[in-house]
C-alpha cells in the first residue's frame, strides 16, 4: 500500500534525505518516491537546518555518517514540532546514536539499506506522526492556529505561511497583548540568538500575510518588540 493512501493529509508526505553519499542519496529518493513521497535529498546537516526552517517536513532520514551532523541535531532539538527522524547507520545499537544526535531516535534502519525495512518504518513514522500530532487550537479574533496540521487562516482565508513564520505567530499568539522582545522571539523560532536585521525581516514576511486586510495584528514597539493584539 503506497504511504498516500494510508495518509490522509491532502498531500503527499514529504521526505528530507540528508546523505553525503551520491549513492546512497539516490538510492533512498528512488525508493521512496517510488512509494509516494515527496523527497528532497542533500548532503550535509547545515543545509538540512536551512530546508527545515523554510519547509513543513514530515520525515527526516538521515545518514549517521553526514557531515556536521550536529547542526541537524541542535535544530532537533529547538522545536515541539519537528519532523520525525529514521536514522541509516552502521551500528545496531539505537543507544550508541543518541549522544551523537543529542537527543532521543524515533528509528533507525542498519546499512546496507533494505528496500523493504526503509518503507516499513517510514511508513510507520509518517502515519503515527498523522494519527498523534498536537490537536491545540489556537484563536485570537479571526486568527486561528491548528497545530494538528501546523496551518493558520485569518477569517476564511488560509494564511500559507513557513514553519519559522508559523513558530513566531504561535508564539505571539501564545502571549498576545504582550510585548515580546526581538531575542525573544528570535529563541523561540530558532533556538539561538540571531542578528536584530533576522527577526525584523521574518516579522515583515509574516505581516505582510496576517495583516493583508484590516485590522493589523502584529504592532511593532519601536525599541521594545512586537505585540499581537486587536488593540492598536
Amino acid at each position: 500500500m503506497r504511504v498516500h493512501e494510508m495518509v490522509r493529509t491532502g498531500r503527499d508526505p514529504y521526505v528530507l534525505v540528508v546523505a553525503p553519499d551520491p549513492s546512497m542519496r539516490g538510492a533512498l529518493t528512488a525508493e521512496l518516491t517510488g512509494d509516494g513521497y515527496r523527497v528532497t535529498a542533500i548532503a550535509t546537516g547545515a543545509a538540512a537546518v536551512r530546508l527545515l526552517d523554510e519547509d513543513q517536513v514530515d520525515l527526516v532520514v538521515v545518514d549517521v555518517d553526514t557531515p556536521d551532523l550536529h547542526d541537524l541535531a541542535r535544530e532537533r532539538l529547538t522545536f515541539s514540532d519537528r519532523p520525525p527522524v529514521l536514522c541509516v547507520t552502521a551500528c545496531e545499537f539505537l543507544g550508541e546514536l543518541v549522544p551523537m544526535l543529542g537527543t532521543r531516535i524515533e528509528d533507525y534502519i542498519t546499512k546496507p539499506c533494505r528496500s523493504a525495512e526503509l518503507l516499513a518504518r517510514a511508513q510507520v513514522l509518517v502515519r503515527d506522526r498523522a494519527a498523534t500530532g498536537p490537536v491545540d487550537v489556537l484563536r485570537h479574533g479571526d486568527l486561528l492556529l491548528d497545530d494538528a496540521v501546523r496551518r493558520a487562516w485569518r477569517g476564511d482565508r488560509p494564511l500559507e505561511v513557513t514553519p519559522a513564520e508559523y513558530r513566531l505567530l504561535r508564539h505571539l499568539l501564545r502571549n498576545a497583548g504582550r510585548v515580546l522582545s526581538k531575542e525573544q522571539l528570535a529563541r523561540y523560532v530558532w533556538g539561538e540568538s540571531r542578528e536584530v536585521n533576522a527577526i525584523e525581516r521574518l516579522v515583515s514576511r509574516l505581516r505582510q500575510k496576517v495583516d493583508e486586510a484590516p485590522p493589523a495584528l502584529i504592532h511593532t514597539h519601536r525599541g521594545f518588540g512586537y505585540r499581537l493584539s486587536l488593540a492598536p
